[in-house]
């Protein structure tokens, strides 16, 4: 909400986890940017559990500037559980999500919220181009979208990541949804409101290793379509029945070369073996498949808490 002064405020809500060599940088530049703009700025860090001084350092940036709030969960519980926990604390009218490793520019957020001035809701950035990534990530990240949008039926925008500025209603309904495994641009998506788009060109690294290797962003791949489609069931079930269709023509073949060639037809182990291959791996994989949602039902059904904080931020 807009402060005595009518001013609104932007919350600029940065997730970390092992960022000692990014965070100034980020600051500064971010400071920079929001010089120039007439929301007011609060900065929320969230500390994914990082053990090599990045908190130290935000904590004492928080204490220097007022503008600045640390929050620190108990340990690691992952990227999108740390945006969830800044959504739940953010403060501002809009919240702009952003990583700390500085390949997602904040001078990029003035366009944002000029998009978001002209009344969207949601701006999501998407990127032109990808410095300092391989073209096996590329590929795979183009390959995962693609796929993604097809099953599940949400219209998730192309090349686009957390990067992205949500208005307070936005903010207040993705607070409603508590699931475990979450995909925070699917729901950002799935929630609706007005949604546009700002484009803008990816840069390296600054400084610091990935916290998505390919493995993960592999896990991350599979936690997003389990979450919005119930697709890859009803794969299993196609892939099931084409096995049984092989199965009972390969069966009819073998009783017309009984009676038209008797004793003509080779007999070997070789082909039993096969199938028997065949139909274990349809059964391990349609098996693996269901346990996948069942195993989230089991998961969901707990209710735990989604996170816990070491100390409860004071509010400003």
């Amino acid at each position: 909400m807009p402060d005595a002064s009518g001013q609104r405020k932007l919350t600029v809500l940065v997730p970390f986890l092992n960022e000692v060599q990014n965070l100034p940088m980020l600051y500064e530049r971010l400071s920079a940017v929001m010089a120039t703009q007439p929301e007011a700025l609060e900065l929320l860090l969230v500390d994914d559990g990082s053990t090599d001084g990045s908190a130290e350092w935000a904590a004492a940036k928080a204490k220097e500037d007022p503008r600045v709030r640390l929050l620190r969960l108990s340990r690691n519980f992952g990227h999108q559980i740390a945006i969830t926990a800044g959504m739940d604390h953010a403060g501002g009218d809009a919240v702009v999500i952003m990583d700390a490793d500085l390949q997602d520019p904040p001078e990029v957020i003035p366009d944002l919220l000029a998009k978001w001035r002209e009344g969207f809701e949601v701006v999501y950035a998407v990127r032109r181009s990808r410095e300092g990534e391989t073209w096996m990530k590329k590929f795979l990240a183009a390959s995962f979208y693609r796929v993604f949008r097809a099953m599940a039926k949400v219209n998730v925008p192309m090349d686009a990541g957390d990067f992205r500025l949500v208005d307070r209603k936005v903010v207040e309904a993705l607070r409603e949804v508590r699931e475990l495994h979450r995909f925070m641009r699917g729901l950002t998506c799935w929630v609706g409101f007005r949604q546009t788009a700002v484009s803008y060109d990816r840069a390296a690294r600054h400084g610091g290793e990935t916290k998505y290797p390919v493995w993960k962003s592999a896990r991350l791949a599979v936690d997003a379509i389990t979450a919005f489609s119930a697709s890859p069931l009803r794969w299993t079930v196609g892939v099931g029945l084409v096995a049984c269709l092989v199965g009972l023509l390969w069966s009819l073949e073998l009783v017309v070369a009984h009676f038209t060639n008797p004793g003509g037809y080779e007999r070997g182990w070789v082909s039993v073996i096969a199938a028997i291959v065949f139909m274990g791996g349809v059964q391990l994989v349609s098996i693996g498949m269901l346990g996948q949602y069942v195993s989230r039902i089991f998961e969901e059904t707990k209710r735990r808490p989604l996170y816990f904080l070491r100390d409860q931020p004071p509010t400003r």
